[in-house]
């Protein structure tokens, strides 16, 4: 197939916050798939909070990115050019090749998508990685039970919300943290039962006033003062789902809560995971997620930003906490084109 094909690749590592000049477009010829390859046109690529420590050049839980070399991630795209017998042209497909208008595979980690289910996007989002980690770490870890109290810290990303929302499935009451007027507001739409601007109300103050009687469970994105006063304020035998910690993310050195020693005298439970460890439930997560959002019972937001020029600012504005639910980038034709 003749024509270029533009990506991302990043060309430095940060120093404090990130800037754009890290990153670069570039483009490379549309390549033409061999026997068992096929060609994908994206649509829509993944940026996501674990890629602040991929950018830097110390190894973190994953390898950081090659320099020169473009940035691997979620997306979506349509099988363009098919040469392996288990696609077919015109499948809608998830990948992880990353960011980059057309992508060749040999079908290893490619997965069809029913775009009849729900729109493609949402396979990056509520019906991907982001939902599975939510409904791994709530019910795994958390193992909420009806009538107890969730708070979840970062609520108003892709993860929070469906942690949220799946804890109110379950028949618990769900308090959570956001970073602006808007995604409050978007929240106790979602049915959140209380939920503080943490950038008006230090966490401690504000959690002791949305959940007066204390928590049972912490669903953790955020780390730092949201996780000492999450401890502070657990019922005897809670449980922490550790899953991110985006107040830490570029830091040399995390520092511990000061009230760590709780974890001891309240007997809680604190546990971290990566969702890449276990796929095998991959599955079931998505059987229920579909019924959940096909009923309405899980909702979803998408901040989408169009072009792949624009894919570092994208990235930047989801480390200063500009989006609400999932920030996708639109790079080629939907189902609508």
């Amino acid at each position: 197939m003749e024509g270029v094909s533009r990506e991302i690749r990043l060309v430095g590592h940060p120093t404090g916050f990130p800037g754009e000049d890290l990153f670069e477009v570039a483009e490379t010829p549309i390549p033409d798939p061999a026997p068992g390859q096929l060609l994908i046109r994206n649509a829509y690529f993944s940026v996501d909070p674990y890629m602040r420590p991929r950018i830097g050049d110390a190894r973190s839980y994953v390898a950081p990115f090659t320099l020169g070399e473009a940035i691997t991630g979620g997306a979506v795209g349509r099988v363009a050019v098919s040469r392996h017998p288990g696609f077919a042209e015109g499948d809608w497909v998830l990948h992880l090749i990353g960011w980059r208008e057309w992508a060749l595979s040999d079908g290893s980690h490619v997965w069809k998508i029913d775009s009849a289910i729900a729109p493609v996007s949402t396979a990056l989002g509520v019906l991907g990685m982001p939902g599975f980690t939510a409904y791994f770490g709530l019910h795994t870890i958390g193992r909420p039970e009806p009538g107890e109290t969730v708070f979840v810290s970062g609520a108003s990303g892709a993860v929070g919300s469906a942690a949220g929302q799946m804890a109110k499935i379950v028949g618990c009451s769900v308090v959570g943290s956001a970073g602006s007027p808007e995604k409050v507001a978007w929240l106790l739409e979602l049915g959140f039962d209380g939920v503080f601007n943490y950038h008006e109300h230090p966490a401690r103050e504000a959690l002791a006033q949305v959940a007066p009687g204390g928590i049972d469970i912490y669903f953790d994105n955020v780390g730092g003062d949201h996780l000492e006063a999450a401890i502070g304020a657990m019922r005897n035998r809670g449980r922490i789902v550790a899953c991110g910690s985006m107040s830490r993310y570029g830091d040399g050195e995390p520092t511990a809560p000061r009230n760590l020693f709780m974890v001891v005298t309240k007997r809680l439970r604190m546990e971290g995971f990566l969702i890449s460890d276990h796929l095998d439930r991959f599955p079931e997560f998505l059987a229920r997620a579909q019924d959940w959002v096909r009923e309405g019972r899980l909702r979803y937001r998408e901040t989408v930003i169009d072009g792949i020029e624009n894919a570092p600012s994208a990235f930047l504005g989801l480390l200063r906490g500009e989006s609400i639910g999932k920030m996708i980038v639109k790079v080629g034709p939907a189902e609508d084109s």
